[in-house]
């Protein structure tokens, strides 16, 4: 029973099953298991007290906790990556970070986006969401959130890569090479634009700087060296599925491609494989890039890809939740360079 009068720090602290430096942290926004701070904050109510630095509410303070919103971590190591990014410039800053894969399902990004709520996130990182809808439950909670990579509402600050230079960058290391039928295999962008609101897509860019490498360099055109489609399904047999069907129908015209542009590193892997079920060599019969640098190291041949700064990216979008959470104005819209890596999958075109 709690003795008469004022209640004291103690008091709390009893009342809760916790130690005094477990309160003062609750009380100061610090990290606390989440069962202690229910507990204190329970205590707190019923002992009703409140000392002077409390005066502007205890929702007001910092949990230190950042959400994640992420798609399809267990296929693309895109997404992993810029996670990582985030959790080492947040445990640099005492902060901590919870992950939610929403796995592309719209539905599932509001669950998580009312369980980040629940949790008294100060901020989220989206990597990326599906649904401008499902932001407005933020937008009403007060919680500030950041995109990366893709934006769906331009109410947020948005953390971008330079698609089109990259995708440029491959196109231009192809035509030095001597290639003149280059095939394109990426995303479709009519699959992500109704959904962006910013009239940008990831897709969008990277096939213009294809289509423009291709009118700029007077190469090869020919509507079937494009295959656009979904970069992977979770109801593939393996995740470079779609890459390998592109490839073996391009493999299949009557003239088939010298090089092959990939927009993701997934799509290049099933590229891969196809090329080498047809009994061709890289680069010596044909040549390969991809896009993102999260599995060229691990194929044979090592690929020639573009690489995105995932780290960089992640740290970025922690820096710009952290700004918005300590009343900062960040920058609307940030863009990150890519950068093409040379290694063993492009060589000079045959003949």
């Amino acid at each position: 029973m709690m003795a008469a009068g004022n209640p004291t720090i103690h008091d709390v602290a009893k009342l809760a099953g916790v130690s005094t430096a477990t309160v003062n942290r609750v009380l100061k926004g610090g990290y606390v298991s989440a069962d202690a701070r229910t507990a204190v904050e329970t205590a707190l109510k019923e002992t009703g007290y409140r000392p002077n630095s409390m005066a502007r509410g205890l929702r007001m303070r910092r949990s230190y906790t950042i959400g994640q919103m992420l798609t399809e971590i267990t296929v693309n190591p895109f997404f992993a990556n810029v996670a990582q990014g985030v959790e080492n410039a947040a445990r640099a800053n005492n902060y901590r970070t919870v992950l939610f894969n929403h796995s592309n399902d719209s539905k599932r990004e509001r669950l998580g986006i009312e369980r980040f709520i629940d949790d008294h996130v100060d901020a989220v990182l989206f990597c990326t969401s599906t649904d401008a809808t499902n932001l407005a439950l933020l937008d009403r909670s007060g919680i500030p959130y950041v995109e990366l990579e893709r934006s769906r509402t331009t109410a947020a600050p948005f953390i971008r890569v330079d698609n089109y230079t990259g995708a440029r960058q491959a196109m231009v290391h192809l035509v030095e090479l001597g290639h003149r039928r280059v095939a394109f295999v990426g995303g479709d962008p009519a699959i992500q634009l109704p959904n962006s609101r910013r009239g940008y897509a990831v897709e969008e860019e990277r096939l213009n700087a294809y289509r423009d490498c291709v009118q700029e360099f007077d190469l090869l055109t020919d509507p079937r060296l494009v295959r656009l489609g979904k970069y992977y399904s979770m109801s593939d047999t393996f995740p470079g599925a779609s890459g390998y069907r592109h490839t073996r129908a391009l493999l299949e015209l009557d003239q088939p491609p010298t090089a092959i542009f990939a927009t993701c590193d997934i799509l290049a892997a099933g590229a891969l494989q196809a090329i080498y079920d047809c009994r061709l060599r890289i680069p010596e019969d044909i040549s390969i890039v991809g896009f993102d640098d999260t599995l060229a190291v691990c194929l044979a041949p090592a690929l020639t890809t573009v690489s995105q700064p995932m780290a960089r990216m992640g740290a970025a979008g922690f820096q710009c939740a952290l700004d918005l959470i300590e009343g900062r104005a960040p920058l609307n819209e940030q863009t990150l360079p890519a950068e093409l890596v040379v290694r063993a999958s492009t060589g000079r075109a045959p003949g």
